[in-house]
């Protein structure tokens, strides 16, 4: 039976707070960073954040101006018995709380917007963040995890921004304002409700020292559990074919509690913050009215004053409100933090190698490509090694190899997902290195053996290969690939709206709207996966039909899966172990009886 209990010991040993102290410092250098780096996003709205400043010292003015107010009435009113001039004190006391509210409503209103305005500046940048990155980035994360970075995290900066920025503000100019009054009032009375914050220090300092760490690992196992469910969504079909919904259902569930557990406890401990408040709260209102009151007595109204003391307990509210409110903003702050410093984290990783400084534009293509000596690691590892072959203009080459051979990596290098570590690949005698990556794959088409569409139309599938083709272009495109036919039986024909799964269509109708869509971009150069796997026969044939029409006077690689697929390529290239052992067109490789040969067998 599982365990459903809450245990503190779990949660304290995978952050580690025995050694907390330690980690304190260091994460408070990289906590002053990540907030100056929100501050520069915030300044960007410079404008209407002087406004919310602006509101904001009007609202904590006329919030010290109301209780002083109080105190002058009962001094200059309620004690002598006199009435002339309380009805103008009256009116201007609620001039002054309307201006307060009025203020209030200001700045909230205007700091919405410089939230909202803020959050959509981060959201954009993280998102063109990710298309700067490699495609070796995202092969080695969860894109469910990634994608909690740009929903959740940012909403979490987001909530704090909306909640946090004014409070903060606020609580300081208030909590000021507060102290130089209640010094001119009375000193004596001043220390005494300042005598709370000894203990309130050491409150606060033991419960953040903990909440930080816990909101950080909340909201890193939050980002778990997206990437577990994206990636079991998709997997959907592979968990039920092999029927492992209850193993899927265990593993969710641990990443569930463990988000759980953090979550309870991240709440938990701050969640303290509001009860040792309101016991100080009540504490200082205590002492005030003991204090104040033996005052009153012994000095007969010399020393202080009946109003002074009322003056005081509204002055003590407002004294520890802002500090509970301060309390309360870093616990929120503490969240924004952890969710900000995994939006910057993602920010600060290495772009995708940016184009060499002499790096053309080419607008044209004749598509001879030449492999010279080329060898490539992935980090460590040997991956190909002294690669050499030619691939003349219209020509089809095809690899084959077993899984691991380096066929893929090929592909990765020729269109520039990675660099080649040695050697050169030319393109129309330029080494492609002094191609802007851009240029280079604007020049080039895929076809890979998962067919992917995106959410949207079938006629905007199509165009993505070229976004300005009209809807002629779009249908020429389809015809030539053979799809045309099975879009007019839909009933909303090109309108039909397809979700990322292409559902409603079959793998192999899926297959020849990628291709509709490489015929529309026009490329010089294509690349193939093996678009034909687990198609059935008559869709084969119409795929391989669409794919000669699509091949004809192009440069194409093909990735080779099933060897009768590539027997009319004019060279065929064998890999084993990240080197070519043979290569030549299918007859001359069957004269030869090597490892092609067998394969055939």
């Amino acid at each position: 039976m599982r365990n459903n209990s809450l245990k503190a010991p779990f949660q304290y040993e995978r952050i580690g707070l025995d050694n907390v102290g330690k980690k304190q410092t260091k994460k408070a250098k990289y906590m002053g960073a990540t907030l100056r780096r929100i501050w520069r996003y915030l300044v960007l709205e410079k404008r209407k954040l002087t406004l919310v400043i602006f509101m904001v010292l009007i609202s904590s003015a006329f919030a010290l101006l109301g209780p002083f107010l109080v105190g002058r009435a009962i001094d200059d009113f309620i004690v002598t018995q006199q009435t002339t001039g309380l009805i103008t004190l009256l009116i201007g006391l609620l001039i002054v709380y309307l201006i307060h509210s009025f203020s209030l409503f200001l700045q909230n209103y205007w700091m919405v917007g410089i939230a909202q305005n803020t959050i959509h500046t981060l959201r954009r940048h993280l998102f063109e963040q990710f298309h700067r990155l490699s495609i070796s980035y995202f092969d080695k994360r969860q894109h469910g995890e990634l994608m909690s970075r740009l929903t959740n995290d940012i909403d979490n900066i987001n909530n704090t921004l909306n909640q946090s920025v004014i409070q903060i503000f606020s609580s300081v100019l208030t909590l000021t304002g507060t102290v130089i009054v209640m010094l001119y009032l009375s000193p004596i009375l001043t220390l005494v409700t300042m005598s709370i914050i000894p203990v309130m220090y050491l409150a606060m300092r033991w419960i953040t020292k903990r909440t930080g760490p816990l909101y950080k690992l909340q909201q890193q196992d939050l980002g778990e559990v997206n990437g577990y469910v994206e990636e079991i969504v998709s997997g959907q079909q592979v968990v039920k074919t092999y029927s492992q919904e209850d193993y899927v259902v265990q593993s969710f569930e641990k990443r569930n509690d463990r988000l759980k557990n953090t979550g309870f406890w991240a709440i938990t401990i701050s969640g303290f913050i509001p009860k040792v408040m309101n016991m100080l709260n009540f504490l200082s209102f205590g002492l005030i009215a003991l204090i104040g009151g033996m005052l009153v007595i012994a000095s007969d109204n010399s020393l202080i004053t009946v109003g002074t003391i009322v003056i005081f307990t509204e002055y003590a509210r407002q004294f520890t409100r802002p500090l509970n409110e301060l309390s309360n903003q870093f616990n929120l702050l503490l969240s924004a933090i952890a969710g900000a410093e995994r939006v910057f984290q993602v920010m600060d990783e290495p772009q995708e190698d940016l184009d060499e400084d002499d790096a053309e534009i080419i607008h044209d293509t004749k598509g001879h490509i030449i492999f010279d000596q080329v060898s490539f690691g992935y980090e460590s590892q040997n991956t190909l090694a002294d690669i050499s072959f030619e691939a003349k203009p219209g020509e089809t080459v095809a690899f084959v190899g077993h899984t691991g051979a380096g066929k893929t990596t090929i592909i990765n290098l020729l269109s520039r997902f990675y660099n080649y570590d040695s050697g050169s690949i030319t393109l129309d005698g330029k080494d492609i290195k002094k191609i802007k990556r851009s240029s280079l794959r604007q020049q080039m088409a895929f076809v890979l053996q998962d067919a992917f569409l995106f959410h949207g139309t079938i006629r905007e599938n199509i165009r993505y290969g070229k976004l300005d083709a009209t809807d002629e272009q779009v249908q020429r495109a389809a015809i030539h690939a053979n799809a045309h036919d099975f879009i007019e039986r839909l009933e909303l024909g090109y309108d039909t709206v397809l979700d990322q799964e292409g559902s409603g269509i079959s793998q192999g109708q899926k297959q020849l709207l990628t291709i509709a869509r490489a015929l529309l971009a026009e490329p010089k150069i294509l690349i193939l996966d093996e678009a034909t796997s687990n198609i059935d026969t008559v869709t084969e044939w119409k795929i391989q039909e669409a794919l000669k029409r699509l091949m004809k006077g192009r440069t194409s690689f093909v990735v080779a899966h099933r060897l009768n697929t590539i027997r009319e390529a004019d060279k065929i290239i064998m890999l084993e172990n990240g080197r070519i052992i043979e290569q030549g067109n299918h007859q001359q490789l069957m004269q030869q009886k090597g490892h092609y040969y067998q394969l055939n067998r």
